[in-house]
């Protein structure tokens, strides 16, 4: 039987013991965990296509809350239904969590770890790691001249326009170059798989989506309670944010601070360890929870508020998830998917430069460890985690 045939499933424990590698495993930001989950899941166990993948990319690039979350919880229900959606989320984000949570319980007061040599070679290899994804994906997604040019135009406008904002627009403008310009048939024959997510359940979900954004501002403002205000906070920072963990960080810095559950030192040593942790970066969610004073502290506290951050995630994911499926497949609609696919490689190549080389490449030795970590990964194809740890080794090693 085919790995690509839709009959071909995992156990949900199967799907949490590859997420969980993935999770221990996976550095860099949102941008390097989608090139580990191509490499995982399209090249190595061909659970889908490439083209059904970048289009689940894209997807979720649309979508508020954390991209590359939403697209492992979708790997995971693809491939074993809703306990695999779990499964995939528990894997991928729970490895994080527990580090956060411990970090905040035990060694909070430790500003020295946003300068250490290790997290700085950690940030050299995400320069290695989102080159891999840009070169993977722009000889699968920009076959053409076409295409690559749309790359080349969305890597400039995402530039010039340096916001989430300026984002979405790029995505929509590619879309609709696409949808004018490309001329792409549907693919014909037996679909490789879908999510096992009827349109009704997709509603459903959108209604719950919206419902806490009504209902939680109403509670916060008439009861004034810190807690509220926490909940009501996260909540809306999850369900509003485009564009990532790193983007989160003044909402949350909004919600904690104003409700005077923690404080903005507490804040920002938590945002530094956050850096130098795998997995997704909205389980910074969890260490604000364990720092917070008040009814809601230490686990109980990080565990709540991890919840109550991934909770819009999933929500619109669910809900929006069987109207992609049906819509992706009309041949009206294939142009504009393959502008935003090379639209998302011209994202993905104006995020290599900012904020991945600036804030990674300060000296030529920099270059250099971002060159060989490079060829490790593309020519002598070494295992991510060994590169990530040789990098973070040379890291220390050069600061000392």
């Amino acid at each position: 039987m085919s790995p690509l045939d839709p009959a071909t499933t995992e156990s949900a424990w199967r799907v949490f013991l590859v997420f969980l590698r993935l999770g221990l495993t996976s550095f860099g930001g949102p941008i390097a965990h989608l090139s580990y989950f191509r490499h995982e899941f399209v090249e190595r166990r061909r659970w889908l296509t490439d083209r059904s993948y970048s289009d689940l990319v894209a997807l979720c690039q649309l979508l508020p809350g954390p991209a590359s979350s939403q697209v492992g919880m979708a790997l995971g229900l693809r491939r074993a239904g809703w306990p695999g959606l779990v499964a995939a989320w528990a894997g991928f984000t729970l490895p994080s969590a527990v580090l956060m949570i411990l970090f905040a319980l035990g060694v909070a007061g430790y500003q020295g770890i946003v300068e250490s040599g290790w997290l700085h070679g950690l940030k050299i290899v995400a320069v290695a790691v989102v080159a891999q994804a840009v070169w993977g994906m722009a000889r699968s997604l920009c076959p053409d001249r076409l295409r690559a040019g749309m790359a080349f135009v969305a890597a400039v406008l995402t530039l010039a326009m340096p916001s989430v904002v300026g984002q979405i627009v790029v995505i929509i403008f590619s879309g609709l170059l696409g949808r004018w310009m490309l001329k792409i048939e549907p693919v014909s024959g037996q679909s490789d798989g879908g999510y096992p997510v009827s349109r009704r359940t997709g509603t459903v979900a959108l209604v719950l989506l919206v419902l806490p954004l009504v209902l939680l501002p109403v509670w916060a403002a008439a009861s004034g309670s810190p807690l509220a205000m926490l909940l009501e906070g996260v909540y809306r920072a999850g369900a509003l944010v485009f564009g990532g963990g790193h983007v989160v960080l003044p909402l949350l810095q909004t919600a904690v601070v104003q409700s005077g559950t923690v404080s903005t030192t507490d804040l920002l040593a938590g945002y530094g360890a956050a850096q130098a942790v795998p997995g997704p970066l909205f389980t910074f969610a969890a260490y604000l929870g364990a720092m917070a004073a008040g009814p809601l502290s230490g686990w109980a506290g990080g565990l709540t508020l991890l919840a109550v951050i991934f909770m819009p995630a999933v929500l619109v994911l669910v809900g929006v998830l069987p109207f992609w499926e049906s819509l992706r497949h009309r041949k009206d609609l294939q142009g504009s998917i393959a502008g935003v696919n090379a639209g998302v490689v011209g994202i993905l190549l104006a995020a290599l430069y900012d904020p991945v080389w600036t804030s990674a490449i300060h000296d030529r030795w920099d270059v250099t460890m971002a060159l060989v970590a490079f060829g490790l990964l593309v020519v002598a194809r070494a295992p991510p985690i060994v590169v990530v740890l040789l990098a973070a080794m040379a890291g220390w090693a050069m600061a000392r």
